[in-house]
């Protein structure tokens, strides 16, 4: 299992993704041209993780906003964390918002009532 290791851009993400650590970061903004092609790595690492991978996964997402398409990419992100829970593997996912930003708490606890997933929501003081 390969990591990935993405610089962050105005429009992508830093991505650090070691699954030899279990450990997967998403921290910034997303809104590529081309969602798909850019979390198709992930994805599919995290598939391997869930056959291949130890018994830990951690993953800490901490966006400033993401676009509709991108939001489509990480829903596909978090279905296969649910794989990686139920396959009986320790998950912790922390989703990261700033104080005043209730839109991005909001997204978060979608995404876990939806996939039935627990997230431990953090809050970031802003500067």
């Amino acid at each position: 299992m390969e990591k990935i290791f993405i610089e962050p851009t105005k429009v992508t993400p830093l991505v650090n993704f070691d699954p030899n650590e279990g450990l997967l970061e998403l921290k910034g903004r997303s809104s590529p041209e081309n969602s798909i092609q850019f979390y198709a790595k992930i994805i599919e690492g995290l598939e391997e993780f869930i056959n291949q991978g130890g018994d830990e996964f951690i993953a800490n997402f901490a966006f400033e906003y993401f676009n509709t398409s991108s939001s489509k990419c990480l829903f596909d992100v978090f279905k296969r964390l649910s794989k990686i829970d139920a396959s009986g593997k320790d998950l912790t996912i922390n989703w990261y918002y700033e104080e005043d930003d209730d839109d991005m708490m909001e997204a978060g606890e979608d995404y876990s009532d939806l996939l039935g997933l627990d997230f431990n929501f953090m809050e970031i003081e802003e500067d």
